[in-house]
């Protein structure tokens, strides 16, 4: 099936709003084995998406658009679709109570520009939403589907897991599955020389992608059930794991720092933590998962030299060895640890910048574990931009801390 998704919207034409709905639709599709061909982007402007509509009517046969649904004079969707199949819109009696019980819920007035929020036109079903007030529409006919969906994501995404993709499925002659397997301390090009075995399998596939935690390795599968692609991908995602070993963190929607907070809490250990160059970009990592209280004590934020040596960081230690050193990342976890009272204490020293800094290239880190007794070390040089730089020395960190649990 060729389809083709229609973002709404001035502000989006305007870049006020990232257009995330497209991304997200476009994601879900091979799910289905939709071939997405087209994307369009438009303005509220009822002559200009009038031609949008008429032109992926013709040459999709699925269409799936999100916005201008709202009740005011510059949501013009449904009028567009209307005119282009040539259909009356009518005030369908279900969806007009539905409105009416809603806006009593709220305690507010129901007043008659509302009312476009219950029209339908003879080809058209409405999808219910139960996160907003304005409902979307299924429309089938000679052989085309279009799917009007609201703008604001978070009514769009529950509409289409609850009301869209089922459907969709329904229609489906073959399912896509895909499995994604997450590595950390590998690049993309050790990935697929690892791999290089497996890349010219077909059903399963597989593909490799740099990300920001890390390569991810993606199996995909196509079969006429989902059950029957889970078999085909089970067998190679056991090969790629056993290939890949220690390096694999987590697989689909896994986070690094979750699994890491999962060690930590199944061992009853506790972790502070002493960075610079990452400026808390470790910490708001850690802090993201729900209960890290548990087990993160919390990270002290050393940018400056004296900052550090205030901190518990020998005067010493930076003054013979330098700043950007093994030595210095050694004693900015023990610090870590000493004084925020933790079982294991992390330190990272190093070069977010594009500059070269004691003799070192930019994008070099020194990370270091401690518990007291024993500290584990590790340094890179990686440089793709200031944000890549910090990215990429969290996931590190993360998983030098991932791999100190597991013994690895």
């Amino acid at each position: 099936m060729r389809a083709e998704i229609v973002s709404i919207g001035t502000e989006i034409l305007l870049g006020e709003i990232v257009d995330t709905n497209a991304a997200f639709i476009a994601s879900q599709l091979p799910e289905f084995g939709i071939d997405l061909l087209h994307v369009s982007q438009v303005g509220d402007n009822p002559a200009r998406l009038r031609e949008v509509f008429a032109r992926a009517w013709e040459r999709s046969e699925l269409t799936i658009a999100s916005g201008g649904l709202g009740p005011t004079e510059d949501d013009v969707t449904r009028e567009a679709v209307s005119a282009v199949l040539g259909e009356e819109v009518y005030i369908d009696e279900e969806q007009r109570a539905l409105l009416e019980q809603r806006f009593g819920h709220r305690g507010a007035a129901l007043v008659e520009r509302n009312m476009k929020q219950a029209w339908l036109i003879p080809s058209a079903r409405a999808l219910p939403n139960p996160r907003g007030t304005a409902p979307g529409w299924w429309v089938e006919r000679d052989g085309h589907v279009m799917v009007l969906m609201p703008g604001p994501p978070q009514e769009m995404t529950f509409m289409w897991e609850q009301q869209v993709a089922p459907r969709l499925e329904e229609r489906a002659s073959a399912i896509l599955v895909s499995h994604t397997i997450k590595t950390a301390s590998l690049g993309e090009s050790q990935v697929d020389q690892m791999l290089a075995d497996l890349l010219d399998t077909t059903n399963p596939s597989v593909g490799i992608y740099a990300r920001r935690d890390g390569i991810h390795v993606r199996l995909s599968a196509k079969a006429p059930t989902r059950e029957e692609a889970w078999r085909l991908i089970h067998p190679l995602a056991e090969q790629v794991r056993g290939i890949l070993g220690s390096t694999v963190w987590g697989e689909d929607e896994d986070t690094l720092q979750a699994g890491v907070g999962r060690l930590l809490r199944d061992r009853g250990m506790t972790l502070a933590v002493m960075e610079s160059a990452t400026g808390g970009a470790i910490a708001s990592a850690i802090t993201d998962v729900a209960g890290s209280s548990d087990y993160f004590r919390g990270s002290l934020v050393t940018y400056a030299t004296d900052a550090k040596i205030a901190h518990g960081v020998p005067a010493e230690v930076p003054l013979m060895h330098g700043v950007i050193s093994r030595e210095t990342a050694e004693a900015m976890a023990a610090a870590a640890r000493e004084q925020l009272g933790a079982d294991l204490g992390l330190g990272l020293t190093g070069i977010a910048g594009g500059d070269e800094v004691e003799g070192q290239p930019p994008g070099t880190m020194h990370i270091a574990l401690t518990d007291g007794e024993r500290t584990e070390y590790q340094t890179y040089s990686y440089y793709q931009g200031r944000d890549a730089a910090k990215r990429r020395a969290t996931t590190v960190a993360l998983d030098l801390v991932r791999r100190w649990l597991l013994g690895v």
